[in-house]
C-alpha cells in the first residue's frame, strides 16, 4: 500500500491530479500496440503455400492489370480480420463509397480502416503529450481533460471518413458536369459511323484532359466489352460506380434502345439535349442560391461600419453630456 501511494504521489506531483488516469491509459495504449500484431498474426495455410510454391516455380507471364483493380498486397491479408468489416453489407458499402471516390484498389478498404486506427492512435498519443508537457500544472476539469486526450483522437479518426466523402462528392461532380459534353461527343462519333465501342472509346481519349474521372470510367467499359463482357451489365456497373442519377438514366435508356431496337443515335440525341438542360438549370439554381448567400457576409461586413458612422458621435455626445453634468 505504501509503494502505490508513494507512486501515486510522484505520478499526481509530476502530472497534475490526472496523474494515475493519463498512466493508466498510457499504458493500455502501449499494451494495445504491442498486442495487435500478435493477436492478428495468422498461421499461413499450407494450400496456399503450395500454390505460391508452385507459382513461383512456373514461369509467370506479364499481365497487363487493368484500370479497376490494382495488384493486391500480400503483407495485408493477415490482418484482413481487422482492416476489414466482418459483415458482407457494410463490406460492400464501404468498398462502393471508396469506388465512388476514385479508390479502385483491391485494398482500398484495408488502407482506409489503417489510415482511421493509424491517425486515431497517432493523435491521441499527441494529445496525452500535449497534456503532459503543456497542461499538467495547471487544474484542468474532467471535461476539458477528456477533450485534450480524446478529442484529437476523434479528429484523426473521423478525418479519413471526412476526406473520402469530399473526394466522393467531388468526383460525382465532376462526372455530371463533364457527361453531357461526353454525349454530345458520342453522338458525333455515332453519327460519322463508328460503332458504340469505338465511340466509346474515342469518348475516353478526348475526355482525358478536362474531365479525367470520367474518362477512367469509359475507359473501364471499353475494357470490359473488349474482355468479351455483355453491354448492360457493364453499363450498369459504371453507374453503380459513378452513383450520379444522370447515368443510371443514360444506362437505362441505352439499353432499351438495345432490347427495342430503336435508334441509338436518336435516343442520345433526345438525351443529350435533356442533359444540357439539366446542366443550364443547374447553374441557374447556383446563381439564384447566390444572392442568399451573401446576405449574411453583407450584413456582417456592412451594418456594423454603418451603425458606428450613424450611431458613434451620438453615442460621444451623450457621453460628454454625463461628464459635464457630473
Amino acid at each position: 500500500m505504501q509503494i502505490l501511494s508513494v507512486l501515486n504521489d510522484v505520478l499526481t506531483g509530476a502530472l497534475g491530479p490526472f496523474g494515475p488516469l493519463i498512466a493508466v491509459g498510457g499504458l493500455g495504449v502501449m499494451l494495445i500496440l504491442l498486442t495487435i500484431p500478435l493477436m492478428l498474426r495468422q498461421k499461413q495455410d499450407p494450400l496456399e503455400k503450395l500454390k505460391q510454391e508452385n507459382q513461383r516455380s512456373s514461369t509467370s507471364v506479364g499481365t497487363k492489370t487493368s484500370l479497376r483493380a490494382g495488384v493486391q498486397n500480400k503483407k495485408l491479408d493477415r490482418y484482413a480480420t481487422f482492416l476489414e468489416p466482418q459483415d458482407a453489407k457494410q463490406l460492400s458499402q464501404i468498398r462502393l463509397k471508396l469506388m465512388q471516390a476514385g479508390y479502385r484498389h483491391r485494398d482500398a478498404v484495408r488502407y482506409f480502416h489503417f489510415a482511421q486506427f493509424a491517425l486515431g492512435v497517432g493523435l491521441l498519443i499527441l494529445g496525452v503529450i500535449y497534456y503532459v508537457l503543456v497542461k499538467s500544472g495547471t487544474e484542468t476539469s474532467t471535461q476539458e481533460t477528456l477533450m485534450y486526450i480524446l478529442g484529437p483522437a476523434g479528429i484523426g479518426y473521423m478525418m479519413p471518413k471526412y476526406w473520402v466523402t469530399k473526394r466522393q462528392q467531388k468526383r460525382q461532380e465532376e462526372i455530371q458536369d463533364g457527361f453531357p459534353d461526353s454525349l454530345d461527343m458520342m453522338l458525333v462519333c455515332i453519327e460519322a459511323g463508328q460503332s458504340m465501342d469505338q465511340s466509346i472509346i474515342r469518348v475516353a481519349s478526348e475526355m482525358r484532359a478536362s474531365y479525367p474521372a470520367l474518362a477512367d470510367e469509359f475507359e473501364i467499359v471499353a475494357l470490359q466489352i473488349k474482355a468479351g463482357r455483355d453491354k448492360p451489365s457493364v453499363l450498369g456497373e459504371m453507374a453503380e460506380r459513378c452513383g450520379v442519377q444522370d447515368i443510371s438514366s443514360f444506362v437505362t435508356v441505352l439499353v432499351q434502345s438495345q432490347t427495342f431496337g430503336t435508334s441509338i443515335g436518336e435516343a442520345l440525341r433526345v438525351y443529350a439535349g435533356e442533359m444540357r438542360d439539366k446542366r443550364v438549370m443547374r447553374a441557374e439554381e447556383k446563381a439564384n442560391k447566390l444572392p442568399t448567400k451573401m446576405t449574411l457576409a453583407t450584413m456582417m461586413l456592412t451594418v456594423p461600419p454603418l451603425l458606428i458612422i450613424l450611431v458613434g458621435p451620438s453615442v460621444l455626445g451623450i457621453m460628454d453630456l454625463l461628464a459635464m453634468s457630473k
